[in-house]
């Protein structure tokens, strides 16, 4: 009996199978990798989105806050009122009787700085004259106020508001020695006597680049030379008999004095009021209620909330409408043509157009052509409505386009016409999409910067617009002029004024998504 052949065909069937598998295998592996690939640019976004965040929100936090000064003030109608009047406007005007006081009180707490120009000037500089606004403001809502004491907040000076938040010097705080003796100088020079030898800390000292005050509650004194046993410098405040038999605090200032904006003796006044208890960090409320200013300690952001409101006004009331129309007619009643093929090109082109060529569009059209006013609501809202146009005709022909043909068919055999079933039938059904990409096309204009910024709407702007003729500014073109700024102190509003332009877009989005969720019909 002899062994029956092998057929041939089992081993191609098994080869086969085993190619199979083995591709299978490699397509499952590629399906993974893109799976990760997919993931990875997930995990990168997020990642830089909450870099960006957390960047701006650690400088944001710095401004939602700031130091005031409180001044127990006795309203001299002499000085608030001198002509004698009780009119309010004429109150609220004479911010400088105002500030005479202030100066007046900061002048009784340190006498020491009234023999000098130069030290006068620097104790004046604590509270700025604009700061004292809200007082002139609050003494003319009631005039009856006038002759006697009240107690009133200033916002202190933006330098020494950052000092005290550890933004403008770096500084080390540590204990000295319990001090034996205070020698006073000519002057108002001083040594003082420790208790206890202390070599390491005269050596820490002598080695320091920056400033060293020796600090015992309202008492501060800059050192100038140290060694193992005593201390010499210059009483800054208070009384040399403050420091004997305590142990006073010792502040290393890491920046030298000629390179910071504030000095010493401001830092050693600001330290003073604090232990009197005049000093408080409160919520910066004129953040959100004041309009620009040219001290960042009291900026706000009122007038360009006001001027983007009225600008997003004017560009609904013009691209919306116009847009929505357009698109009703492209998609529903032209004939298809070359005609409508070149204007359906062009809108498309238009929306991927940047944005500084609307911006001389508009400074040449409106502005030159038709003298319009520049850095006026009305002309900005009409160059981000011809920004914003072409964004609202493409998402409204898609929403039309995507309502099912068969509405159409069934509206026309029932006996409809043409514009009873586009306006009674289709366009009810397509305005949520409509609506969703005019909210989302709004979003992006009030973001734009450039557009405003060549027809002039970044003027400064000290009082709150009343009407879109009114000069405004505009939230965008408002962080553009602070972060320009000099002044340290800007870096921190422009981050409060990004937030608030953050907050804006947000909402404008998220009532795009539920416009979208609450009326959207699946077919």
């Amino acid at each position: 009996m002899t062994d029956a052949p092998v057929s041939p065909a089992r081993p191609a069937a098994a080869e086969t199978s085993a190619s199979v598998a083995a591709r299978l295998k490699r397509r499952r592996q590629a399906e993974r990798r893109f799976q990760l690939y997919g993931l990875a640019a997930i995990g990168v976004a997020i990642s830089m989105l909450l870099v960006l965040v957390i960047s701006i929100m650690t400088l944001a936090v710095t401004a939602f806050t700031h130091h005031q000064v409180r001044f127990d003030l006795p309203l001299r109608a002499d000085v608030v009122a001198p002509e004698g009047t009780d009119d309010p406007e004429l109150i609220a005007e004479n911010v400088s009787g105002f500030y005479q006081l202030i100066r007046e009180d900061l002048g009784q707490t340190f006498p020491a700085a009234a023999g000098s120009v130069g030290l006068t000037r620097q104790l004046n500089g604590l509270v700025t004259r604009l700061a004292t606004i809200p007082i002139a403001r609050s003494t003319a809502d009631a005039p009856e106020r006038i002759g006697t004491v009240q107690t009133y907040y200033a916002a202190l000076s933006d330098d020494l508001d950052l000092y005290l938040k550890g933004r403008a010097t770096g500084e080390t705080v540590m204990d000295a020695g319990e001090i034996a003796a205070a020698i006073p100088g000519e002057g108002r020079r001083l040594t003082l006597t420790l208790k206890r030898s202390d070599a390491a800390l005269a050596d820490r000292i002598v080695a320091h680049r920056g400033s060293v005050l020796l600090q015992d509650g309202a008492a501060i004194a800059r050192v100038s030379s140290a060694n193992a046993a005593t201390f010499t410098g210059e009483l800054l405040t208070g009384e040399a008999d403050a420091f004997v038999g305590t142990r006073p605090g010792i502040r290393f200032i890491t920046l030298p004095e000629a390179e910071r904006n504030v000095t010493d003796r401001q830092i050693a006044w600001v330290r003073a009021l604090d232990e009197q208890g005049r000093l408080t960090r409160r919520l910066n409320t004129s953040l959100l209620s004041n309009a620009d200013s040219t001290y960042p300690e009291i900026a706000g952001v009122l007038a360009a909330i006001v001027g983007s409101m009225l600008t997003m006004l004017v560009t609904a009331s013009f691209a919306v409408p116009v847009g929505i129309a357009a698109a009703l007619y492209l998609e529903e009643f032209a004939p298809r043509n070359r005609i409508t093929e070149l204007i359906e090109v062009n809108i498309n082109n238009l929306a991927a157009v940047p944005s500084i060529v609307f911006g001389l569009l508009g400074a040449a059209v409106f502005i030159n052509l038709f003298g319009m006013p520049r850095s006026v609501p009305v002309v900005g809202g009409l160059v981000l409505g011809l920004l914003t146009m072409p964004t609202v005709i493409i998402a409204s022909r898609a929403a039309l386009r995507a309502v099912p043909p068969s509405i159409r068919t069934a509206a026309l055999g029932l006996g409809a016409s043409r514009t009873q079933t586009v306006f009674h039938h289709v366009l009810p059904l397509a305005a949520p999409g409509i609506l969703t990409g005019a909210i989302i096309g709004l979003a992006r204009a009030l973001g734009e910067t450039a557009p405003l910024l060549l027809i002039g709407m970044v003027a400064f702007v000290a009082e709150v617009p009343s009407g879109p003729t009114d000069e405004a500014t505009a939230l965008p073109v408002l962080v553009y002029k602070w972060s320009t700024g000099a002044e340290r102190a800007w870096e921190y509003n422009t981050a409060a004024a990004i937030i608030v332009l953050l907050v804006f877009m947000i909402v404008m989005n998220a009532a795009a998504v539920l416009l979208r969720r609450r009326f959207e019909r699946r077919w």
